[in-house]
């Protein structure tokens, strides 16, 4: 259980131990040790924290619960300075790992009540409310993926600023594909992956961006099947109601 719990906190530690001898692909030669930004992540973060406490009752009767302690570690989050990274990336690294957790269960939560009322024409009546309250669902649904692909592609944003840690990556960006123009030293950040999970959400399927591992494959095809279920019943509920 401690070695899990270490892989989790710091899985660029176990990777890099498997990795010595390997050979870095094109994917990971541009790695820079710049730290990236916690701005956009944390924003997004707070974004979702708002969508879930605008739901209604009838669909988030235990939101002010994920709520209430998504605010406590936000603030947490808030007093930890990002430029120490590299001696408190263990803690910040689990702070996000909670953070995410706690807001995709509230989500589910609340996207599972609405499915069973549309399933049961039960709950919301007001085509407007109905329409509000999806979208929340479904743009809270796109934030905490992104967030999901934030944290562990490469082993989470820690390890893809080292140069010295060979993580294969999970996505393959055009940037990452030779003869595609792209700036020294590039790599994707978190609005990489917030673009990632809208498209996928959008499309139901990948677009410009392809998933290479298992792990990246599964979890699109969950955040696809979520988003589609989402949007199908809505809508045909409240074409239903204005009829």
């Amino acid at each position: 259980m401690r070695r899990w719990l270490e892989r989790l906190l710091d899985p660029s530690a176990a990777i890099a131990h498997k990795l010595q001898d390997a050979v870095v692909d094109p994917a990971t030669r541009f790695l820079t040790t710049t730290i990236e930004s916690f701005g956009p992540p944390i924003t997004a973060v707070a974004v979702a924290t708002l969508l879930q406490a605008s739901l209604p009752h009838r669909v988030g009767q235990t939101r002010w619960i994920f709520v209430g302690i998504s605010i406590v570690l936000l603030v947490v989050f808030a007093f930890v300075n990002p430029r120490q990274i590299e001696r408190r990336h263990k803690p910040l690294r689990g702070v996000m790992l909670v953070l995410v957790g706690l807001l995709s269960l509230g989500n589910a939560i609340a996207g599972a009540e609405l499915v069973i009322d549309l399933v049961n024409s039960e709950g919301i009546r007001d085509p407007g409310t109905l329409l509000r309250t999806g979208g929340a669902i479904w743009l809270t649904n796109v934030i905490v993926f992104s967030l999901w692909y934030w944290l562990f592609d490469r082993g989470g944003p820690y390890a893809r600023g080292q140069t010295d840690v060979p993580v294969p990556p999970a996505f393959l960006y055009p940037q990452m594909q030779d003869g595609t123009p792209a700036p020294v030293g590039w790599r994707p950040e978190y609005i990489d992956y917030l673009y990632l999970s809208f498209t996928n959400a959008l499309a139901f399927s990948p677009t410009d961006v392809m998933p290479l591992k298992h792990w990246a494959k599964l979890t699109m095809l969950v955040q696809s099947l979520v988003s589609l279920m989402i949007a199908i019943l809505v809508i045909a509920r409240a074409v239903n109601i204005l009829h």
